[in-house]
């Protein structure tokens, strides 16, 4: 081995690389570790940070609550309970203090003395002396905060300071309180926690003395206890104690926890984030550790010596300082010096101690920046009072960017000019005169607004472009001036203008900031607009559901639960023939007896029972669909009433309703099918059996019939045939017809050869001869010759019923207008005027108690109708003196070939 070592320079380079590697490993393991331990510290350091910062933030705001109401209740008229001028201070005091909703008094016994503001829900003369912060107060002379609770006067989460008053003599007089919503503390959290980088998912609480959650971005989770869900920290920071630690939740992810206490009110903070995403800059660490071990593998220990010396030592100084910057105290002395000498290198470890130098500067400015911004956005979404949102946004412009003047200037759609809405600093003169008209080539305002990007002039005294308004420029002060668009989608256009009296370019992050508060304009902007769209829209909403439920078929009724009418659609007053007028407004008991008074039941037993049905169904006692018949002058209705019940939408009990359908046409339809199927099964029982009991006969075996009686009993089993194949035929054709599944089968065919094979084919048969009147020079119809012969066959077979065995059938012919008019006149009863249209519906059939010499399926003149239209034509009912005389129209040409 020895002699291998020796004379092996593969060897020998082997072992002196192994003795390169080791020790880099060791080193390498030991500043891993090193840096994990740091940078573990700084994490939680951080956390802890933003912890004591929220703690401090909001120890400062509940100080002041307590402030607050330590000085209302030295003030004599509060001591005095004089409510006049209670008033007017407990109005100042919600003037100043906007996170405060409500300030009240309680006497001695707990009795609200005066609350302001005092509402409809008034609490004045109501014993509160069962609230734990009012008998704590009993035995206290300091100002405190009670538990959060839900108010009863305003419905909100609050918390409650409170500040016992006490007689000259010792005597206990009551408590002066003021409610403080949780919500502003949990605006603030929101706006922290928009703040924070998303990745970081970090998520803050703020509990009270019992554990319970009183600020949270999320107000669903305002007033949980924490006791049960995180007993271990909520008790650790509520005993004052400072600290981090580790908890996994049920699905095994493990979040840090962080938590400080609030020292004013005895409350405390608790900030959470993933370990994942905490520690994801400690895992990036290592993996950068592996591949520099790797890097130095390679190259070898002197590598390694004079990277460690130049480059890592540098970086972990520059690490620990960068731990330090944006910390509240800022970095120490000693570090400074550190950072100042690093600086001084002409390499990239002095490039980046600078850049650390001007982080520092930037991380200080932006802070300031963020919380202005916080601020503005909390104004944009509390209030929808555009100009009041406006001038606190061109506040915060002037003081972030040490300007005295600004503007925001937006298009007026009434007058087509943009004008100045809102400004600071600028004369009144300057702003009434500021127009701009939309179509100024030389506007630094439309010129930022059309090309959607911030505009600027660096010197009004030598920008070509602003020769015009160089005057307005001298006279107003200001020599340079930023132009931002506003964003918006639904406002009209608007810019927002900044104003310096010397001359100036303004940086990009002056360009940006001033974007910042832009956008929170357009947001006021927009949120005025989308508030006007909506209510808009809702009142279209409004007028299209009203135009909807006017246009339901059933009539609708909506009541109150005392019984009233509110609403009726035009609907029910077509039902029953009732103006609306008549309805709306009067009690359902009256509009039931106008149903039950025109109701066709036979005697007032039989309408007591109507009346009683209809009560139940209101009452919910009974079934809450009631039917029944009503006589109008025109006709009589079949009517089925509707009772549901009217809920808001927490699904309480506001009303009731009433749908009224009117199912007349569904039960004359049921009646007069039941009519067809009787009369279908008269109809083809009497032909089967007339065939039945000849066949029978002839089929005797006993008895031999003659030629002659053989051929008699044939002829009427064929007839009683035909007879049911017609009744069939007429079922088919009306099912055809009624699916409109006619085929039409178009040939030239005339007239007398139809009114032949009609005649010849009608069952019964007319018995007197057909008197016809047809001119000469009629037209060869094109027509489909068998569903035309059906049409003429059921016209004479409808006369011989109706007119008797003598009747006399009429039938002319002429031409009007490129058709040709048919008309079949008998000299039976005639048709009653009222039934002129019904003659031709399925199934009808005259119920008159006219002589019928054969019974029908009443589908006769509904076939005849549905034949003659599907060729294009009209058949009608024509008055005459003495019996019926039916017409109807054939073209001359088909629809199907003049279409084509």
């Amino acid at each position: 081995m020895k002699s291998i070592l020796k004379h092996n320079v593969a060897v020998q380079s082997l072992v002196l690389y192994l003795l390169f590697v080791v020790p880099v490993i060791l080193i390498w393991a030991g500043f891993e570790q090193l840096v994990y331990l740091r940078l573990d510290e700084d994490v939680k350091s951080s956390d802890l940070a933003l912890a004591r910062a929220i703690a401090q933030g909001t120890n400062a705001t509940m100080a002041r609550s307590l402030q607050t109401v330590e000085q209302i209740a030295k003030v004599s008229a509060v001591v005095e309970t004089d409510q006049a001028s209670m008033e007017q201070l407990f109005q100042n005091v919600m003037i100043a203090r906007p996170d405060i909703n409500l300030v009240y008094r309680l006497d001695s016994d707990g009795v609200m003395v005066y609350h302001y503001p005092d509402g409809p829900s008034s609490s004045v003369g109501v014993d509160f002396s069962f609230r734990d912060y009012f008998q704590e107060a009993n035995g206290s002379s300091l100002p405190f905060f009670s538990r959060g609770r839900i108010s009863p006067t305003t419905d909100e989460p609050v918390t409650t300071a409170v500040k016992p008053i006490w007689g000259i003599d010792g005597e206990f007089i009551g408590i002066v309180a003021t409610n403080i919503t949780l919500q502003s503390l949990s605006d603030t959290l929101i706006s922290i926690a928009k703040a924070q980088p998303p990745e970081e998912d970090i998520e803050i609480f703020i509990i009270d003395t019992d554990g319970r959650v009183i600020a949270h971005p999320d107000s669903r989770l305002l007033l949980t206890d924490l006791n049960t869900i995180l007993p271990t920290i909520t008790t650790a920071v509520l005993n004052r104690e400072t600290g981090n630690t580790f908890i996994s939740d049920d699905s095994g992810q493990e979040r840090l926890y962080t938590f400080a206490p609030i020292a004013a009110s005895n409350w405390g903070v608790i900030v959470s984030r993933e370990t994942s995403t905490a520690f994801s800059t400690i895992r990036a660490i290592r993996q950068g550790i592996l591949i520099t071990i790797f890097i130095y593998i390679i190259v070898g220990l002197i590598f390694w010596l004079a990277l460690s010396q130049r480059v890592l030592k540098p970086i972990e100084r520059l690490a620990e300082i960068s731990g330090t910057i944006g910390k509240e105290r800022g970095t120490s002395a000693k570090k400074q010096d550190e950072l100042n000498e690093l600086s001084q290198r002409q390499d990239q470890i002095g490039e980046l101690a600078t850049s650390l130098q001007r982080m520092e500067v930037s991380i200080t400015a932006r802070f300031q920046e963020l919380s202005t911004l916080l601020q503005t956005s909390a104004a944009v979404v509390s209030s929808l009072e555009t100009e009041t949102v406006l001038n606190t946004i061109l506040e915060q412009v002037e003081e972030l960017l040490d300007v005295e003047k600004c503007a925001i200037v937006a298009l007026d759609e009434r007058q087509s000019q943009f004008r100045a809405r809102a400004s600071r600093g600028l004369s009144e003169a300057y702003t009434e005169h500021f127009i701009i008209d939309p179509a100024e080539p030389d506007s630094l305002t439309l010129r930022a607004i059309n090309n959607n990007k911030p505009q600027q002039i660096s010197d009004t005294e030598s920008g070509h472009r602003y020769t015009l308004n160089r005057e307005r420029s001298r006279s107003e002060g200001y020599r340079s001036i930023l132009a931002v668009p506003l964003i918006t989608q639904h406002a009209p256009p608007s810019a927002l203008l900044v104003y310096r009296p010397d001359p100036h370019h303004f940086s990009d992050q002056e360009i940006e900031l001033t974007c910042s508060f832009a956008n929170q304009a357009a947001m006021a902007f927009e949120n005025a607009a989308l508030y006007s769209m909506s209510d808009a829209q809702l009142r279209g909403q409004t007028r299209r559901l009203e135009a909807l439920i006017q246009s339901l078929e059933d009539g609708l009724i909506l009541e109150d639960l005392d019984g009233r009418i509110l609403y009726a659609n035009r609907s029910i007053s077509e039902l029953i023939g009732v103006p609306i007028q008549d309805i709306v407004n009067t009690p359902f008991n009256q509009f039931i007896e106008r149903l039950v008074s025109v109701s066709v039941e036979s005697n007032g037993e039989k309408r007591d029972q109507i009346r009683n049905q209809l009560m139940q169904a209101l009452d919910g006692k009974g079934p809450r669909e009631v039917e029944f018949t009503i006589s109008l002058p025109a006709q009589t209705r079949y009517l089925q009433m509707r009772v549901f019940d009217v809920t808001d939408v927490h699904g309480n009990l506001i009303g009731h309703g009433q749908l009224l359908n009117d199912y007349t046409q569904i039960r004359e339809l049921d009646m007069m099918k039941s009519s067809l199927i009787s009369t279908v099964s008269h109809e083809l029982r009497t032909p089967l059996a007339a065939i039945k009991g000849y066949v029978t006969t002839l089929l005797a075996e006993d008895v031999e019939w003659d030629p002659h009686s053989q051929r008699e009993f044939l002829d009427i089993i064929s007839r009683e045939t035909d007879h049911l194949t017609t009744l069939v035929s007429e079922l088919l054709d009306m099912s055809r017809l009624e699916s409109g599944t006619v085929s039409m089968n178009y040939s030239k065919t005339d007239l007398y050869d139809l009114i032949s094979n009609a005649y010849k084919r009608a069952h019964p048969k007319p018995h007197l001869p057909l008197e016809t009147d047809i001119p000469a020079e009629l037209p060869v119809l094109f027509v489909d010759a068998k569903k035309i012969e059906a049409v003429l066959r059921n016209l004479f077979e409808n006369a011989t019923k109706y007119a008797g065995d003598e009747a006399l059938i009429q039938l002319s012919a002429e031409v009007q207008n490129r058709s040709v008019i048919i008309r079949v006149r008998d000299q039976g009863p005639g048709i009653p005027l009222e039934d002129s249209e019904r003659v031709f519906e399925s199934y009808y059939q005259l119920e008159n108690g006219l002589p019928i010499q054969a019974s029908g399926s009443g589908l006769g003149l509904a076939i005849c109708r549905g034949f003659v239209k599907a060729h294009g034509g009209e058949i009608w009912l024509e008055p005459v003196a003495t019996g019926t005389c039916i017409a109807f129209s054939l073209p001359i040409e088909p629809i199907e070939l003049s279409a084509a």
